[in-house]
């Protein structure tokens, strides 16, 4: 099932951060995220209230660079992100262990 990535970061994203605030800055860190073909947005787990937006950051504790299609790989099979990572398709810089929790953001989704 193909995501719709700009849906996924300008609407379901700050929905599920709204609602679920408190648990979002249990993950913490600032992310930044760049979806290659799709767009880069900010991720503050750390603000209150934490926020996703559009846009880049200088600030951002991790940096995550990744094409749409991998991206989309991702979402189908969370467990695809250390493949990726080991195939150089998803680029990490900054700290790695907030890489890592990323797909704990992706539970509050759901």
């Amino acid at each position: 099932m193909t995501v719709d990535t700009k849906k996924l970061f300008n609407e379901e994203i700050p929905g599920a951060l709204s609602r679920r605030g408190d648990e979002a800055r249990k993950i913490g860190g600032k992310y930044q995220l760049n979806i290659a073909g799709s767009g880069n947005w900010t991720i503050d787990l750390v603000s209150n209230p934490p926020t996703a937006v559009e846009g880049t950051s200088t600030d951002s504790q991790v940096t995550i660079d990744v094409a749409d299609a991998d991206f989309q790989t991702m979402v189908a099979d969370p467990s695809a992100g250390m493949k990726l990572f080991f195939a150089g398709k998803l680029k990490v810089k900054g700290n790695q262990m907030l890489a890592m929790n990323l797909t704990k953001l992706f539970n509050l989704l759901k």
